[in-house]
């Protein structure tokens, strides 16, 4: 009888290197959906819209039964409902989507303790010490199955020796892909392709990389260097190591500590008002200084943004003499910021509050104003109880009367419909 030889495990992993997982769910709001109620929705065009940004009912994401019939991410549900009047709306549950999301984490972290999780629907995994659970491949594979019937829910998968091509991968075939990308293979597959279709190389960096007559990122794998570097700074060296296929990053198996703390909201009418506009500021103000006593953190910078009818936008700061995570301090401070900077009556489209130069509470000098410090341990000791009672009977528990309205700046209270954290006012880019 003749014994067939069985590949060993290890000649599927390099002797030096990584073996990297990109795991990205897919459609992911509407798969949950879908999931939790398939009745009403598995197999149906469905689309996510709403939320505190909903201006104008904007297509937050869609199934791909709704792409297929041309509904896109970003449209207007005017329009979509034009294209297919069958779409079913459904209004975002962030709660039920964190439920999720921890699922697929939980499946994930079962083959690798090196998970990096970049949003609330994609992961890093370095699965190079992961040989006892097989091939690369079969550990892939494994995972989108154990997702798919555990949680009901689709993935794809790339497969590769680093992050930029792990990314690239998992975004080839969706849903439910599994691919594969070498470095040997990158001249092959991805150099006939614009340049903005590398991961992390934006709109503007394309075209400005048009304008030195490189269109491809096979033609930016070639491009001189010194060129790049003149052109786009230390960006340079990255785009033409990127067109290349080289990653050096590492996965981060813990999260760096948060650089800054933030809620923006856009307004589902431009308001001109002094009073409308403060009171969509302590509402952002409270939040923030809510995060940052939760993390246990004072911040020493207070940052406003605001952005106008015509999409643009600008951010102020101001650096405290002393840190805080007070909301009175906060408040009082972007209030300030925005007389200073801002045109009475001049229309606002979306209003921002972030807190900079984070450091634990433990660890800052906090000095007390010589005619305020009898005060001041009262006001910790009443924020305290305030605090404790939000926490166990929720965000709107104990209000004061100025953040009592309808805007959306008053919806940031309520987790299941704000969404995980800051609003990004831009593109996730190496702009």
């Amino acid at each position: 009888m003749k014994v067939e030889h069985l590949p060993d495990v290890n000649e599927y992993y390099p002797v030096s290197g990584r073996v990297i997982l990109h795991l990205d769910m897919n459609a992911f709001y509407c798969s949950v959906h879908s999931a939790e109620q398939p009745e009403l929705y598995k197999g149906k065009a469905t689309a996510v819209s709403g939320s505190i940004e909903k201006r104008k009912g904007i297509i937050v994401t869609c199934s791909y039964e709704a792409r297929k019939k041309g509904i896109r991410t970003g449209m207007h549900v005017r329009e979509a409902k034009q294209i297919a009047p069958e779409l079913i709306l459904i209004s975002p549950d962030f709660d039920l989507y964190r439920k999720y999301s921890r699922g697929f984490m939980s499946i994930a972290a079962q083959y690798t303790p090196l998970i990096e999780q970049v949003s609330i629907d994609e992961c890093y995994m370095d699965i190079t010490g992961s040989k006892l659970f097989g091939t690369p491949l079969e550990i892939a594979h494994a995972i989108q199955k154990r997702i798919a019937e555990e949680l009901g829910l689709p993935c794809s998968i790339g497969v590769a020796p680093n992050k930029l091509l792990a990314k690239m991968a998992s975004d080839m075939k969706k849903p439910n892909g599994i691919t594969v990308l070498r470095r040997r293979d990158v001249p092959n597959i991805l150099w006939n392709k614009p340049c903005d279709q590398l991961f992390g190389i934006g709109g503007q960096t394309a075209k400005k990389l048009k304008r030195l007559h490189i269109h491809t990122i096979g033609e930016l794998a070639q491009a001189d260097e010194h060129l790049l570097t003149k052109s786009f700074g230390v960006l340079g060296n990255w785009l033409k190591q990127a067109a290349n296929g080289i990653d050096a990053r590492e996965v981060k198996a813990e999260r760096e500590a948060n650089k800054s703390i933030g809620h923006t909201t856009t307004l589902p009418a431009d308001l001109t008002n002094i009073e409308d506009i403060n009171r969509v500021l302590l509402n952002l103000s409270d939040q923030t200084s809510r995060r940052l006593r939760r993390q246990k953190l004072v911040a020493s910078t207070v940052q406003i943004t605001i952005r106008r009818p015509d999409m643009s936008t600008f951010t102020r700061s101001y650096t405290l003499p002393t840190p805080t995570q007070s909301m009175e301090v906060i408040y009082k401070h972007a209030q300030q910021l925005l007389v200073q900077h801002w045109k009475p009556a001049e229309p606002v489209r979306l209003l921002g509050v972030t807190l900079q130069n984070l450091q634990p509470e433990h660890n800052a000098a906090i000095q007390l104003d010589l005619f305020n410090y009898e005060q001041e341990p009262k006001k910790e000791a009443l924020t305290k109880v305030m605090d404790q009672l939000r926490n166990k009977f929720g965000e709107s528990a104990v209000l004061t009367a100025g953040m009592l309205s309808d805007d959306p700046s008053s919806l940031i209270r309520n987790k299941k419909l704000r969404g995980t954290s800051l609003q990004k006012l831009e593109d996730n880019h190496f702009e």
